[in-house]
């Protein structure tokens, strides 16, 4: 773990496809399970860091292949959520959490102001810099982009089974997330609206960062981890869910402009 007034390695955003042209931006910001030797493995067992607390499980392989069938750019993280959780703001207790469901995450524990401070600037900082840097790229390029987050969640959360399938979670921006839940129909998932998070879990931070500022049409997507721990469940999940995201895009928005 880094202390006192040691200068952190600095860790970009990773992007993929920056040549695309579609519309989508899709995001992953606990696309990785890496704790950089600086944090060392924060006091959790191999199993633990292979685990769904230190990263969304397949959510980086299924945003690879809708990237891949949308010609969308693909903008994700490099650590651990452990490390820093691209999705919180450095302000909330979730950015560099104590605990996850029934885990203790021994290095997070009691971290000084500094610390923080070198975490949020090692790792928050330049994803959501490079994030915005590409947004803001392809709105100069005239692709009026549109952004959409993609997570997995956990089967069964503190002893609880979930039966959604597919979560679709919005902000204040309601207009994609409806229309998405709308062309999900008949695609064979049981998809549920602000399940099995919303907004008021603090789970759409990177929408109001990114999005909102610039009025872009926005949406996080959560597949049930279950669904895609395998490559091949990942390839099949993005056959099937980037035609729903065409869809929804065709019933909401408006034409993109001229490059």
């Amino acid at each position: 773990m880094t202390r006192g007034g040691e200068t952190p390695e600095i860790f970009p955003a990773l992007v993929e496809n920056l040549a695309g042209r579609g519309r989508f931006v899709l995001v992953c910001e606990h696309a990785s399970n890496d704790m950089p030797p600086q944090w060392g493995s924060l006091g959790l067992t191999a199993d633990q860091r292979r685990g769904h607390i230190a990263w969304d499980i397949g959510a980086l392989g299924l945003a690879r292949g809708l990237a891949r069938r949308l010609d969308a750019v693909l903008v994700h993280a490099p650590v651990s959520r452990l490390v820093y959780d691209c999705n919180r703001a450095p302000d909330q207790p979730g950015a560099m959490a104590e605990r996850s469901e029934m885990h203790a995450i021994p290095g997070n524990a009691g971290l000084d102001a500094q610390e923080k401070a070198l975490r949020t600037t090692a790792v928050y900082a330049p994803f959501h810099a490079g994030l915005r840097a590409e947004i803001v790229r392809r709105i100069a390029l005239g692709l009026e982009p549109v952004l959409v987050t993609v997570h997995s969640f956990t089967p069964v959360w503190h002893g609880v089974p979930r039966a959604v399938e597919f979560g679709i979670i919005h902000d204040e921006d309601d207009r994609l997330a409806r229309a998405v839940l709308e062309a999900a129909g008949g695609c064979g998932l049981v998809a549920g609206l602000n399940e099995p998070y919303s907004a008021a879990d603090d789970v759409t931070h990177t929408l109001r960062l990114q999005a909102l500022p610039y009025g872009l049409l926005n949406v996080m997507l959560e597949i049930r981890n279950d669904l895609i721990d395998r490559p091949e469940a990942q390839e099949a999940m993005a056959e099937r869910l980037a035609p729903v995201l065409e869809r929804a895009l065709a019933a909401v928005a408006r034409p993109a402009m001229a490059g």
